[in-house]
């Protein structure tokens, strides 16, 4: 404004202006705070929407360590000590945040957070940085360091390091200023509440790159080409001379880190130990001459469900065919009224190049096959086959044919004299089974008959025992032995009747 002497009016004029220039740079420090305000709103939002995302990316590399810890456990290991460092910084962040805020009747009157006396009275002493500034200081150091050392050897280190530096600033002067009082001293409190949210940022921002960087990663060493080698598969694994080869090669994966969570083949679950890098030790015996299948799953955990990739192959175990082979799997016998289990096979020829024929037998599957003799003592089986080179072999094999053996009358489970007190006898169910018998059968009793001495025998229709022969057995006494006999029994699912059913005896022991 122009010096010398001014008149009464110019002085108002004069005055005027400097209000009016003061209201103007009023207005615009109002409009700065409520900008750090609106910042600090969006940055809170977003805050909430990653840590959401992040939960979900914990929950999935927790699921992945779950079903293939071999390969995700070190990832899911380094990330579970990174959250707990990261909750407690952000909860420390939070708590100064609660302080600075505490007593504002208006958490967004941001208009009026323009002074500075919370944090310099907090972090400052006499010029100098108090033993608060010094903690502040110290937990983000700690939390950048130990982040630094958990994502060793990825991109996010580095990142971490800068994110989290604390190192001294160097102002538009080329003066270095301490950074705690570069970014805190002086400030308005809204401007320091908005620096620490985006502190609260940075901590989820590391956990959401971490989270990535260790994932990925997995990701990227599981689908590696170095994980995969070349496989030789025949279609069968024996040959005569002069026959054609015919197999394939195909490149197949060798994950040490993959594993099954079970695996089975030809109905039997393969122990944990045998199930390795990827792949299967198949280490058992080849068994007798004859093709042999392999047929199974893998089964791998993915999500809440099972994956199931199947198991198909084969093998032939063959001298030079000369003759076929049979076996039974219950002896060299047949029993009549059963369906008996026959495996008929020839070496080397497929089990779609042989036929076998007899009175009672059909082919269930493969070279498996049921009899269910008829009248006879003997059977004949009479084996084709077709060799490759289209010459025919031709096998014959008898088989006696036995009726059931004699079944044992039973009471509790037990058999020949079985004791027990009078008033458990009235209760009891008369059964039959064949303690010794090749084959786990269940026989149905339809009637017996019990007598009990001084008594007249009587007959009972079904299991248990009727009124008349409860009456018979009233008059039992003690060491009286009650003799059940002529029991009538069938095998169960059939009309095979047993020939003759052994007698049980009861003896009264009160």
């Amino acid at each position: 404004m122009a010096g010398g002497k001014l008149s009464p009016r110019q002085k108002m004029i004069n005055l005027m202006y400097l209000v009016f220039i003061a209201m103007l740079a009023m207005n615009m420090s109002k409009e700065v705070l409520s900008a750090f305000g609106l910042m600090n709103e969006k940055l809170t939002e977003a805050n909430s929407k990653a840590t959401e995302k992040n939960t979900a990316g914990y929950e999935t590399l927790a699921q992945k360590a779950a079903e293939q810890a071999k390969q995700y456990g070190e990832a899911k290991e380094k990330t579970d000590k990174l959250r707990v460092a990261a909750d407690e910084l952000y909860a420390y962040v939070g708590d100064l945040k609660s302080q600075m805020t505490n007593g504002l009747k208006d958490a967004k009157a941001y208009e009026s957070m323009d002074k500075s006396k919370f944090l310099d009275e907090l972090f400052f002493k006499g010029g100098k940085i108090s033993a608060a500034g010094k903690e502040f200081v110290a937990k983000i150091e700690g939390f950048r360091d130990q982040a630094a050392q958990l994502l060793e050897g990825t991109e996010v280190a580095d990142v971490v390091t800068t994110r989290f530096g604390t190192g001294a600033v160097t102002n538009k002067d080329g003066k270095k200023i301490d950074w705690l009082k570069y970014n805190y001293e002086g400030f308005p409190l809204i401007a320091s509440l908005t620096k620490f949210t985006q502190i609260q940022a940075d901590v989820k921002a590391t956990e959401s790159d971490a989270l990535s960087a260790l994932l990925q990663g997995e990701l990227s060493k599981a689908v590696s080409m170095t994980n995969y080698q070349a496989m030789v598969v025949f279609e069968k694994n024996a040959y005569y001379p002069g026959e054609k080869l015919s197999g394939k090669i195909v490149l197949g994966r060798n994950d040490p880190n993959l594993t099954a969570e079970k695996v089975i083949v030809n109905d039997k679950e393969i122990e944990s130990d045998k199930i390795q890098a990827g792949q299967v030790i198949l280490d058992g015996p080849a068994g007798s001459v004859g093709d042999k299948e392999l047929k199974g799953e893998f089964q791998f955990k993915e999500g809440d469900s099972l994956v199931s990739i199947p198991i198909v192959g084969g093998y032939s175990v063959i001298p030079k065919p000369n003759q076929a082979v049979i076996s039974a799997d219950k002896m060299n016998v047949v029993y009549r009224g059963l369906a008996n289990p026959i495996t008929i096979s020839m070496p080397g020829v497929p089990a779609n190049k042989v036929t076998a024929s007899a009175a009672g037998l059909r082919r269930v599957k493969g070279d498996s096959y049921m009899m269910r003799p008829g009248k006879g003592n003997e059977v004949s089986i009479v084996v084709n086959g077709k060799l490759p080179d289209g010459k025919g072999v031709r096998s014959v094999k008898k088989f006696r044919i036995k009726d059931i053996p004699p079944a044992v009358g039973m009471v509790r489970g037990q058999y020949g004299t079985v004791k027990m007190p009078k008033a458990s006898v009235a209760r009891i169910s008369v059964a039959a089974g064949l303690p010794d018998f090749l084959f786990d059968l269940k026989l149905n009793v339809s009637s017996f008959k019990i007598k009990v001495p001084g008594q007249v025998t009587v007959p009972v229709n079904g299991r248990t025992l009727t009124a008349r022969a409860k009456q018979a057995l009233g008059r039992a006494r003690r060491n009286d032995v009650i003799t059940i006999y002529d029991i009538k029994a069938s095998v169960s699912g059939s009309n095979y009747k047993i020939r003759k059913v052994l007698p049980v005896n009861i003896e009264i022991t009160n």
